[in-house]
């Protein structure tokens, strides 16, 4: 079994170390560099890239690739973890989702070597990982006010990785379009079997985002047999919902805007969702849904204009029956007991008592 090469040091088997790949400096000639952690096991298996913060304020993701590389399981491991925590490192130290000139990293592989900052990390990205990598997990969260229900992205007619996003267990299985320069759209150029991982907000570390993403990324490690099977067999798979299309209910005025739906609830056409009101009294706007589905992502804004995206719907044949799925895969998280578990607590001091 060969050492693994990354930004010329070598990693041997059952070693693991930090590479960082130069990209470029900034304003005050800091250094730019793509911090990755390569886990070897000992024996041969598939490479598997996870990265996270690909938006520089997606935090989550971060947590779970820092918790995934204290995992006791990975001394047991086949293959090489390539663990990338911080994609967009200019974004992250600004705490910002988009890189310093504003531009999206997401919307610009393959990245040029000659171009801005942000395209040469998207170069690196593309010349140095993906090539590497038998498979892709990305982490994601919602914007800023603007959180997702847990959920999986993966593209259409893309069967391994449907194959990948079922191990995953993520309560919603969203089939989306790839966007041109994107990330998963450079992946599936590639061959690269790609799943992406949305929930929460950013900004916030939120316990069950952080659960489910630890679970999911450990259960591809199974699937892909980079993991030994669970003591004692494998646990029934939490029950996923699929959804083919969705699209955002916005605001027909702005206003003041009150949400009466929560994430992963079931509605149905014609239902009332919210309501956006006039602040100076006059009036009260409802929020429709135009069509039957669940609640997969919403904002938390109380101020919009008209024409915001307020409440994003997953269709679904029947929402009722996946409103009880998504609720039972939410039971299915592993219990920790509270001494062993460092999951940020909730800041509702009300709820909460």
């Amino acid at each position: 079994m060969a050492n693994f090469e990354l930004g010329g040091m070598e990693v041997a088997p059952g070693e693991r170390a930090a590479v960082d790949l130069p990209v470029g400096s900034m304003t005050g000639h800091a250094p730019v560099a793509l911090p990755v952690v390569v886990a070897r096991g000992k024996k041969p298996g598939p490479t598997l890239l996870v990265s996270a913060c690909l938006h520089g304020d997606e935090i989550n993701g971060a947590e779970i690739v820092r918790r995934l590389l204290l995992a006791p399981a990975l001394k047991r491991m086949r293959g090489t973890l390539l663990a990338a925590p911080v994609l967009n490192m200019p974004a992250f130290l600004t705490r910002s989702r988009y890189l310093p000139d504003r531009r999206d990293l997401n919307r610009l592989f393959p990245g040029a070597t000659a171009g801005s900052l942000g395209a040469r990390l998207a170069k690196v990205i593309h010349q140095t990982l993906i090539p590497r990598a038998d498979a892709v997990v990305d982490l994601h969260t919602g914007a800023i006010n603007r959180p997702n229900l847990p959920q999986i992205r993966v593209s259409p007619n893309d069967k391994e990785s449907m194959r990948l996003a079922k191990a995953f267990g993520a309560p919603v299985i969203l089939v989306a379009q790839r966007r041109e320069g994107s990330f998963r759209d450079a992946c599936a150029a590639a061959g690269k079997p790609f799943v992406l991982f949305e929930s929460g907000e950013a900004g916030r570390l939120e316990a069950a985002s952080i659960r489910f993403g630890l679970r999911g990324v450990m259960t591809v490690m199974r699937h892909l047999e980079m993991l030994p099977p669970r003591k004692g067999g494998e646990p029934k798979p939490p029950p996923m919902v699929v959804c083919r299309k969705s699209s955002w209910e916005r605001a027909t005025a702005g206003g003041l805007f009150t949400p009466m739906t929560s994430l992963g609830k079931a509605v149905h056409e014609g239902e009332s969702l919210g309501f956006v009101a006039d602040p100076f009294g006059a009036e009260e706007f409802p929020v429709m849904a135009s069509r039957d589905g669940i609640v997969v992502g919403r904002t938390n804004e109380g101020l919009v204009d008209e024409g915001d995206a307020l409440f994003h719907i997953a269709v679904a044949s029947d929402p009722d029956e996946a409103e009880g799925q998504i609720a039972e895969s939410g039971e299915a998280l592993p219990s920790i007991a509270q001494a062993d578990d460092d999951h940020p607590v909730h800041h509702d001091p009300f709820t909460d008592m």
